[in-house]
């Protein structure tokens, strides 16, 4: 009796961690690069953004489903989708979460090389304006021919609810785990934390939804980093990490 409860609680533990942890087969991640197509977003040494993050989106979808997860890209090729577009797949798909991936930068050229930083955001009115000159840059190509009323007037439809407090929590799980990815080879990488900001990107979605700006494609050091395979990799893999600790637990929060 003892030798066949042993062998009961062997196979236990080899569910749970031989076969890769967790079953996460029901969690489904909206993933989604920026800019496409002829909005290339932003460029500085020959290098685009829009570019970047496909490549970097790629390796999440990748990381995701080495996971167990169920993944779906907006795009997996250089074209563009509107906002409507972006965040309709997410709610068609009953997405657990929607992630936009960007590469920021500044117009200041006398600060390019002092200006980097890994940055998360979820959606939320602020008052800073670093925050808000960085949504108003991201938020150009698809809110063209928008007066201010109407901007105001899709981002207050959604400032209240469960959704911001969600995603809240959702951007300081993955901002963690992408820094503790990033600093483990790369000491001196720097992060931004987690703000809030008016991405409109964001507003579509009816679910946890972030936003990562994964470095400065104006800073000299950040930009060749950003376009390394391996850097690449350990954003993706902090990004997977800070995801399953955020819906681990949501989960036993829930008492799923």
């Amino acid at each position: 009796m003892k030798q066949f409860i042993y062998f009961i609680l062997i196979g236990s533990v080899f569910l749970l961690s031989g076969c890769g942890g967790p079953d996460r087969s029901h969690r489904l991640v909206v993933i989604d690069a920026g800019h496409g197509g002829h909005d290339c977003g932003a460029q500085c040494g020959g290098k685009q953004e829009k570019d970047l993050v496909l490549q970097i989106v790629h390796k999440l979808y990748k990381a995701f489903k080495n996971e167990g997860y169920r993944v779906y890209m907006t795009r997996g090729n250089d074209r563009f989708l509107t906002l409507g577009q972006r965040t309709k797949i997410a709610d068609k798909k009953d997405a657990d979460v929607f992630i936009s991936i960007h590469a920021n930068a500044i117009a200041n050229k006398s600060r390019f090389e002092e200006v980097e930083g890994i940055e998360t955001y979820f959606l939320q009115k602020t008052r800073d304006a670093r925050s808000q000159r960085i949504a108003e840059r991201e938020n150009a190509a698809v809110l063209k021919g928008a007066d201010t009323l109407s901007k105001n007037v899709i981002i207050d439809s959604v400032l209240n609810g469960p959704k911001i407090v969600e995603s809240n929590k959702l951007a300081i799980d993955v901002q963690r785990n992408i820094m503790k990815r990033v600093k483990a080879k790369y000491s001196d990488a720097k992060g931004g934390g987690f703000r809030p900001a008016p991405f409109y990107v964001l507003v579509g979605a009816s679910r946890p939804s972030i936003l990562v700006e994964v470095g400065y494609i104006t800073n000299t050091k950040e930009r060749n980093r950003l376009f390394n395979p391996d850097y690449q990799e350990r954003i993706a893999e902090g990004i997977v990490e800070g995801v399953n600790r955020y819906l681990d637990n949501r989960e036993r929060e829930l008492g799923i």
